[in-house]
């Protein structure tokens, strides 16, 4: 039931929403918020309908609580003048680093809001108040000389897919820093025999980019317990939930309580990346924020930053209470605005879009345009090409399609259904042991440049990130082993089946129960989970694969741990030893792509051209990649998938060919030779005396469940 406050909230909410009609300016400045200068610090806030409006400044934080220090309460009331374009400007004269702030609207109806600046920068613990900071004092050594990392075009990329806070907080993972920004400025880390341990990790596994999930400040993790109880999972969430868009969250800070802390914190993560030749990928949520009423947007200018309904209530696209009215000519400068911010002065080198289909597809384009030809051409763009519920955007969402030479790509769905089925269920794909997925496999395989795209480019290729089940629980329930691995099963009221608490279920599952510590590779499932994302390092576009899946990382069948908190999330680094073949599998296949432009085309007429297949059977795919002609060491290679549980001979073209992946192995190197039957007769002497040669006619054996990739200098 709606309380009678609430419901006065809401009328007077309703009483006071903009008349879109009415609302014609666009400020087209890009000094909204804080202008902090030598010796004045001039504030601007965009409010259309506001009849007054006025700065309210407090004093510094030295440190602490607010509740400690005396002054913390006093502020000053300052009356802000209106401008142009329906912007309130005031200068103050003075130096104010440090200082808070917070501005207050009143209304014709003479009702008055306090808010945090929308364009804040910085902010007291929780997102309380606006900072007032000097950006320039808040770069870490070596910050100017920053460089972002050569990415020639887009399908140059690997992209990795990590949270923050799970990289690092599990005690396997030898970092300091747990669960902090921190984490990934440490270097030379080893485990006991020897494998390396964070950010030297990910370089040996060769990714190109880090894809963070969410980074800017968000609202569910209390930043002022986060650190109390690390088994606390109510300080754990992914960070969907905006809270403030232009400001680090504190919760990966070391103080979350001083302003400047997590942004120079930050900025360190960035910079750390950026010397082991690794970008930087925020995943952002400009679709929709944690709450309506008490969100910035909607007490500066009531009604105008959310998309409604014909009758005027709020639409709910995203599924979570509201969604943003991106198509808005203020929303999309606020977006904008955003996005260059974190790319200028965080050196950010892309942005996924949670959610995309909920922006306007105008705003994308122009977005894109701006940052490409405005602060860098390397920088990537890419999202979700849909929605969670209805939305009355309609044709103007940035669905699969849309994306057509506009300078941004999209997830890719449909190939990700194909190769492992549903994302939740039992369902399977080509790779889980489907029948009948051969032909859009192939699409797929090709960048879907005869599905929706025009270039390899604008194609993220996946088939597991944070949403749903992971990739080794996802295959695992294919094969009908939730129950046995014990997975853990949530009933309606959050509550975990069959025991008291979540850490309970986890110490009694098993997720790897069925593996032969021997013979990790001959494992069913390992080799189910290798093909999968092995036919994604080796398809045309851009690959994601999800962080862990080098060391089959398992959450224990949860397929929403958005706020199930470490016993479910943690990274287990241990498992790098205990899998070492696998993360070698992925080592080398990354190597493989990274090395061989055949496996990067960059248009569709390359992949038209240069990309053959060769054969299309039932649990089979063959194809051939010209390399020569596309400027590769290697002058032909093929690529077969086996998704059957038999071994197949699979007839190839004539000539001598060198096999690089296959039964687990994979890199650039030469694992045997094969000759054919028309060069046998010169091969003779050679076979006799090599262990690692085979005689056949045109055929490779592939094994069952895994991937064969082979190469010929001759043409």
């Amino acid at each position: 039931m709606i309380d009678e406050v609430q419901q006065q909230q809401q009328q007077q909410q309703i009483a006071r929403k903009t008349d879109m009609a009415s609302i014609t300016s666009t400020y087209k400045g890009g000094d909204l918020g804080v202008t902090l200068q030598p010796a004045v610090c001039s504030f601007k806030v965009w409010s259309p309908i506001a009849i007054q409006m006025e700065l309210l400044l407090y004093p510094p934080l030295t440190g602490g609580s607010p509740d400690d220090i005396p002054n913390a309460l006093k502020q000053s009331n300052i009356p802000m003048h209106s401008g142009e374009q329906d912007v309130w400007v005031l200068e103050v004269e003075g130096d104010l680093r440090g200082y808070r702030y917070m501005f207050k609207p009143t209304f014709a109806d003479g009702t008055s809001t306090i808010t945090v600046d929308p364009y804040a920068r910085a902010v007291t613990m929780n997102g309380e108040m606006g900072v007032i900071v000097d950006m320039q004092e808040t770069h870490p050594e070596g910050w100017q000389q920053d460089e972002r990392p050569e990415l020639s075009h887009p399908t140059d990329a690997v992209l990795y897919e990590l949270h923050v806070r799970d990289f690092s907080i599990h005690a396997s993972s030898g970092i300091a820093n747990k669960g902090k920004y921190l984490a990934f400025t440490e270097t030379g880390l080893q485990d006991a025999t020897g494998n390396t341990l964070g950010i030297d990790h990910l370089v040996e596994l060769g990714i190109t980019h880090v894809h963070l999930l969410p980074v800017f400040d968000f609202a569910t993790v209390d930043e002022a317990k986060v650190d109390d109880d690390p088994k606390d999972a109510s300080n754990y969430n992914w960070g969907y939930d905006p809270l403030h868009y232009n400001v680090p969250e504190g919760s990966y800070a070391s103080r979350a309580d001083e302003p400047v802390t997590r942004i120079r914190e930050f900025k360190s993560m960035v910079l750390a990346l950026h010397r082991k030749g690794i970008g930087v990928i925020m995943d952002v949520v400009y679709n929709h924020t944690f709450d309506t009423a008490e969100s910035s947007f909607e007490k500066l200018v009531p009604g105008y930053y959310y998309r409604q309904h014909a009758d005027g209530t709020y639409s709910n696209g995203s599924g979570t209470g509201n969604e943003v009215a991106t198509e808005r000519a203020m929303v999309r400068k606020f977006i904008i605005d955003s996005v260059r911010f974190w790319a200028e002065e965080y050196h950010v080198d892309g942005f996924r879009f949670d959610l995309m289909g909920l922006m306007d597809v105008t705003t994308m384009k122009q977005l894109a345009s701006e940052l490409h030809t405005e602060v860098s051409p390397s920088i990537l763009l890419y999202g979700e090409p849909w929605g969670a519920m209805e939305s009355p955007l309609g044709d103007e969402m940035t669905l699969k399609g849309t994306q057509r030479g506009a300078g941004f790509a999209v997830f890719n769905d449909n190939f990700r259904g194909v190769i492992k089925g549903d994302s939740d269920g039992d369902g399977q794909g080509f790779a889980t042991g489907e029948d009948g997925k051969e032909s859009e496999l192939w699409t797929g395989v090709q960048g879907s440049i005869h599905d929706f795209t025009e270039g390899p480019s604008e194609t993220i290729n996946y088939v597991t990130v944070h949403d749903n089940l992971n990739l080794w629980d996802k295959v695992a329930r294919t094969q009908g082993l939730q129950d046995k691995l014990g997975f853990l099963t949530y009933d309606e009221d959050g509550s975990i089946r069959g025991f008291d608490n979540v850490e309970e279920a986890v110490r009694q599952a098993d997720p790897y129960l069925q593996i032969d510590p021997a013979h990790v590779l001959g494992n069913e499932t390992v080799r189910r989970c290798l093909l999968a994302n092995g036919i994604v390092l080796t398809s045309q576009g851009v690959p994601l694969i999800a962080a862990g899946d080098e060391m089959l990382r398992s959450k224990y069948g949860d397929a929403n741990s958005h706020e199930s908190g470490d016993v479910v999330n943690a990274i287990h680094w241990d498992q790098k030893q205990r899998f070492k073949p696998v993360f070698d599998y992925y080592r080398g296949l990354i190597r493989l792509r990274r090395e061989h432009p055949a496996f990067r085309l960059r248009t569709r007429e390359a992949i038209e051209k240069h990309v053959r297949l060769l054969q299309k059977d039932k649990g089979l795919l063959a194809f051939e990649l010209q390399g020569a002609d596309v400027n590769d060491a290697w002058q032909r290679i093929i690529v077969i998938y086996n998704a059957t549980k038999e071994s197949h001979r699979i007839s190839i073209p004539s000539g001598t060919w060198r096999v690089v992946v296959e039964e687990g192995h994979a890199g650039v190197n030469t694992l045997r030779t094969i000759h054919d039957q028309n060069t046998q007769h010169s091969k003779k002497s050679t076979k006799s005396s090599s262990d690692n040669q085979e005689t056949n006619n045109n055929q490779v054996q592939v094994s069952m469940l895994s991937m064969t990739v082979l190469f010929s200098q001759s043409s």
